[in-house]
């Protein structure tokens, strides 16, 4: 992010930069509280906001049937995320015992760019209800329609990266 703010100055000098975030990195927050940026702080919601509700339970393939189904029928999209690629097919053949008419994406690392960005493409164009993914999805994906995530041995993650995964 800062190489590309620096060439976007670089291409005028009286341009500004807004910068919105909703967890700010250290050096961004450093020069906001030096006075070197201004800052501003949201901190109330939209009016009609929905809180964000979160559950911390072991697997439940009921609440796991539930979350997912009520989700689907909304008309949304579901996120479950894996720590490890080694456990995505396990999750991938429970969930489809669970709910079995599931269009469901697989993306993880280790795939080439041109497979993962075929599959971030088509579940943003609602090309299937839920996408099994590492926690790869933390950062740089904006999916509005997806309002429900389960992630599967939460345990495994730092508390960071769970936040991140929720935002």
């Amino acid at each position: 992010g800062v190489i590309q703010k620096e060439k976007l100055k670089k291409l005028k000098t009286d341009i500004h930069v807004l910068t919105l975030t909703a967890t700010p990195i250290p050096r961004t927050l450093q020069l906001a509280l030096s006075g070197m940026k201004k800052m501003s702080i949201i901190s109330t919601p939209p009016v009609d906001r929905t809180a964000v509700r979160s559950f911390v339970c072991p697997w439940d393939n009921l609440v796991i049937k539930e979350a997912i189904s009520r989700e689907v029928a909304r008309g949304g999209q579901c996120f479950v995320v894996c720590p490890k690629i080694k456990n995505l097919q396990k999750i991938y053949d429970r969930i489809l015992k669970l709910v079995p008419n599931l269009r469901v994406l697989t993306a993880h690392g280790k795939m080439n760019s041109k497979d993962l960005d075929e599959v971030m493409t088509k579940f943003s164009l609602k090309e299937a209800d839920l996408l099994l993914s590492t926690n790869i999805i933390e950062s740089g994906l904006d999916i509005s329609n997806a309002n429900t995530i389960i992630i599967y041995r939460s345990d495994l993650f730092g508390l960071s990266q769970l936040y991140q995964l929720k935002g």
